[in-house]
């Protein structure tokens, strides 16, 4: 599902014009980044927590010559799956046989 089709479904169920949902889901994802950026964790109950990890400095492989290279330490978002999430997840999955 790409963001245009997050944008039509909500304006479908909720009968609200898709450029207010437009802008109100840029509006979200706005302060969700901004909050990160700050080095908020963001806690949306029942779906997940969103929140900045800090990954070391490293040593890698440049992997068409094998020569060594510096990989600095840098921030990056992660997400932590809530339970009702993993829960729906879950349930909606069907195992192959």
């Amino acid at each position: 599902m790409k963001k245009s089709d997050l944008v039509d479904s909500i304006s479908g169920k909720a009968g609200v014009p898709k450029a207010q949902v437009q802008q109100m889901v840029d509006d979200v994802f706005d302060l969700i980044a901004d909050g990160l950026a700050k080095g908020e964790k963001i806690d949306l109950r029942g779906f997940g927590t969103f929140s900045v990890r800090d990954s070391a400095a490293r040593t890698g492989r440049n992997p068409q010559t094998g020569e060594p290279i510096a990989i600095p330490a840098r921030r990056v978002p992660g997400f932590k799956p809530g339970k009702e999430l993993k829960e729906k997840v879950n349930h909606n999955h069907s195992p192959s046989a």
